[in-house]
């Protein structure tokens, strides 16, 4: 490798050293072992990009292993669904293997270890099997059938093979040591009866191999240099070692290299439920729709939900490999979808919660297609044309009859500028029966040089489109749905996880297809469905256009009664290391800082705007502060419309981007 050793991971060193110490480079070879009996999740995402990006790294090929050793848990369907989440995440594999391909070899091998003594056949019950294991403080206790014969031994795991024996009445064990302080070296079970019928194997076989026998071996008949796995499999390697070792002398000729097991910390998400087992239950019981539900934590429900495969590599990028177990918030992965489509998502107008405006010294029969550009963020992107008439949609939620001096979008006797086209003012309005408004009747001005302060989006209400949209929200208001001993996470799921409306679109989105994404402005960004037909689109959210939960966390409230820092004081201090953070931990202070600001005002910002052009963190907690006191109502002036322009033209690309969203929402502001 090139890069500075300093930049290397734990696993590239341990690689390093192997080269260093006489390992042909040629040698290095791994794999990726999911088994078959679920979807795969965002979880699996930092051992696919660990092992493939190694493989990348090194120019070193790396196996797609199934691990289909359970035939009552796997189905060819999890086969073809993990084979689709590889390949759109962009990995390809140089070979696609599956345990059951070494079923013979592992039986051969077994038969080599009865007979060498190392293996014997045990006709206990699992109970009275487990009970004997002892306790990590007590050892265990000598089947009575660990001394049987060679011969017998044979002769009845030959039988096992044959379907002579119903399921649990024998299992084969490996004869180690049942005093090792290691439990899982007190004669662990490799074989057991099961009577399925296999995906791949069929019928072929009833007794079925155990992971810690099959895993171990797989990669030594694959001759796999690094067996890659999660903390978990970390007191396994003792195991995994002993058996490799066993069956080294049968095969050495053929099979010189001995790989070697190393563990990094798995990927732990706030929010969201790892297990497959459990979110095989919210697919079972109703809860979300299927593996692919865009509530899923499951790579294809990330796919369909809209996130792309460069958020999905940024984000394990960003979350890195570790030795240390840990929880990383899911703002870190809503953070990488945004970025990624901030600069990647076509830039639209959708109405959600329509109520109709009627410009009513608009020219009668006059019809304008104005020009809106496609994404700021890209300069070749272009403009659309949008269509404006008299009569418009725009969000319920954007216009009030009564409203105070800092409502600053549609209010009676307001003005605000719509997107792309002109100023309106609301001069009236008109209720049905029961008091809710039906339509803003109002005038608009083709001066649109003037400054306003509001700007909303719209679509013109006889071009627009209808299309279902379906707002989803986190599945669990819970961190950690599965960390409470005395309850089940089931009591966590988020009864509004998801809402759905009828939406009116502007007309560019009706040759919209499944998989396309975009930025509903002032909205989010969303994603076309499959569920979609050619007469209703459908679309689904991706993420806001910011962290609507940061807000929601409850407070941590101190135990005795602390002398108060003003919050721009703590802001200020919060700013200085701000660009030096990791990605995670700026996500959190990015959050601090938007809720101190709630009691800052412009009198305290004010002088911060002179802060010094190297100071760049500093001057980024001045521009997220002063987004929010203009969400509160704070009027733009030439002193804020110059701190602004001066950001847009700093080096520093992280106050470019808080810069470049103050003026998406505050139009006007320079």
């Amino acid at each position: 490798m090139s890069e500075d050793s300093n930049s290397l991971n734990f696993i590239e060193h341990i690689i390093e050293e192997d080269l260093r110490n006489g390992m042909s480079k040629d040698l290095l070879k791994f794999r990726f072992p999911p088994e078959p009996n679920g979807y795969l999740h965002i979880g699996h995402t930092k051992a696919i990009g660990i092992s493939f990006g190694i493989g990348v790294i090194y120019n070193a090929p790396v196996n797609l292993r199934f691990d289909d050793t359970n035939p009552a848990k796997e189905e060819q369907e999890y086969v073809d669904a993990i084979k689709r989440d590889i390949a759109w995440l962009g990995y390809t594999w140089e070979n696609e293997l599956y345990s059951s391909d070494y079923f013979q070899q592992l039986y051969d091998w077994a038969v080599q270890l009865i007979k060498d003594g190392k293996a014997y056949v045990d006709s206990q019950s699992s109970e009275a099997i487990a009970e004997q294991k002892g306790t990590p403080t007590q050892v265990g206790v000598n089947s009575p059938f660990r001394e049987r014969s060679v011969a017998e031994n044979l002769d009845l795991f030959e039988r096992m093979k044959n379907g002579e024996f119903k399921a649990g009445t024998h299992v084969l064990r490996a004869k180690i040591d049942m005093e090792d302080p290691n439990m899982l070296m007190r004669d662990p079970i490799m074989y057991r009866i099961l009577h399925e019928h296999h995906h791949r194997t069929g019928d072929t076989w009833c007794i079925y191999p155990m992971y810690d026998w099959t895993h171990g071996e797989s990669d030594y008949i694959e001759q796999i240099s690094h067996s890659l796995c999660s903390l978990e499999f970390k007191p396994h390697r003792k195991l995994y070692n002993w058996f490799k070792e066993q069956v080294y002398p049968y095969s050495s000729d053929a099979l010189p290299l001995l790989p070697k097991q190393r563990e990094f910390a798995r990927l732990n998400l706030s929010y969201t439920i790892m297990s497959k087992r459990k979110l095989l239950k919210l697919v079972e019981d109703g809860i979300v729709s299927g593996w692919d539900d865009p509530r899923m934590p499951t790579i294809s429900g990330l796919r369909r939900r809209g996130y792309t495969p460069n958020a999905i590599r940024q984000f394990v990028k960003k979350v890195g490999v570790a030795k240390r177990e840990n929880v990383i918030d899911v703002s870190l992965l809503e953070f990488c979808i945004r970025e990624d489509l901030n600069k990647t998502a076509p830039r639209v107008m959708a109405v959600l919660n329509p109520v109709k405006v009627i410009i009513t010294n608009y020219p009668e029969g006059k019809e304008e297609w104005l020009d809106a550009e496609n994404n700021p963020e890209d300069r070749d992107a272009g403009y659309r044309k949008v269509p404006f008439g008299p009569e418009l949609f725009i969000e319920r939620e954007d216009f009030k009859e009564d409203a105070g001096k800092n409502y600053f979008r549609l209010k009676l006797d307001g003005e605000v500028r719509l997107k792309n086209a002109y100023i309106i003012k609301a001069n009236s309005v008109l209720k049905d029966d029961h008091g809710v408004i039906q339509e803003i009747h109002c005038t608009y001005s083709e001066d649109t040089s003037r400054k306003v302060k509001g700007t909303l989006h719209w679509v013109s209400k006889i071009h627009a489109i209808e299309a279902d949209v379906r707002i989803y929200d986190r599945l669990f208001m819970d961190e950690n749905p599965d960390g409470h001993q005395d309850k089940d996470f089931m009591e966590f799921i988020n009864p509004n996880s998801l809402k759905e409306s009828l939406a009116y679109l502007e007309p560019s989105l009706k040759q919209a297809r499944p998989g396309d994404r975009f930025q509903f402005q002032r909205l989010g960004y969303f994603c076309v469905d499959m569920d979609s037909a050619d007469d209703k689109l459908v679309f689904n959210k991706t993420v806001g256009l910011r962290d609507s939960w940061a807000k929601q966390k409850p407070q941590k409230t101190p135990a005795t009664p602390q002398p108060q820092r003003k919050a721009i004081s703590v802001i200020q201090q919060l700013g200085k290391k701000y660009t030096n953070l990791p990605d995670e931990k700026r996500l959190k202070v990015r959050s601090e800082i938007l809720e101190l600001a709630e009691n800052v005002t412009y009198e305290e910002l004010e002088p911060l705007f002179a802060t010094a052009v190297k100071k760049a963190g500093t001057r980024i907690a001045v521009m997220l502060t002063l987004g929010v006191l203009l969400k509160r109502g704070q009027k733009t002036n030439d002193t804020i419309s110059t701190f602004v322009t001066k950001a847009l033209q700093d080096k520093n690309e992280l106050l470019i981007q808080e810069a470049q969203l103050l003026i998406s929402e505050n139009e006007g502001i320079t």
